[in-house]
């Protein structure tokens, strides 16, 4: 195989079409959800993971499972859970039955702050999506994501 194997190269273009289109789509959200509510794109992902928990088996989520949610690091994960309790949009608190186990909870303030900014996401997300669809080489991959939201079922 070589720096011109067809294969690699196709295969190349097409992953550099994907970041592309990551790149164009969190670009929007982040533009439209920090003009209009004064949050990131990271901090409205970690808000609505959160905000999705439940008191039943399984329903809270560890740092390490938040972290991969969010696509992000522990520690940088650690660090916006910080910021954003600071904001006073999520609590932390000791987990009843392991003493070395930390849960986060959206409080009232964060759900309302989610709420008020889903509107706005979803808008920016449905934008950047017809937008990208214009654009024969981002195209398929709009394809690819829309199709995608067939299989997800609802928690």
């Amino acid at each position: 195989m070589t720096a011109t194997d067809p294969a690699m190269t196709a295969l190349a273009h097409s992953w550099s079409a994907l970041s592309l289109l990551h790149g164009r789509i969190e670009g929007s959200v982040e533009r439209a959800l920090q003009a209009a509510h004064r949050l990131s794109a990271r901090e409205y992902a970690l808000l609505d993971v959160l905000s999705r928990q439940h008191d039943g088996e399984g329903g809270h989520l560890q740092m390490r499972q938040v972290a991969d949610a969010v696509v992000l690091g522990q520690s940088a994960t650690t660090r916006l859970v910080t910021r954003l309790e600071d904001r006073g949009l999520l609590s932390r608190y000791l987990c009843p039955t392991d003493r070395r186990g930390i849960y986060t909870d959206v409080t009232e303030s964060g759900l309302r702050l989610l709420e008020e900014a889903r509107p706005t996401h979803n808008t920016a997300l449905r934008e950047a999506l017809d937008r990208a669809a214009g654009e024969p080489v981002l195209a398929p991959l709009v394809t690819a994501v829309e199709e995608l939201q067939g299989d997800v079922r609802p928690v």
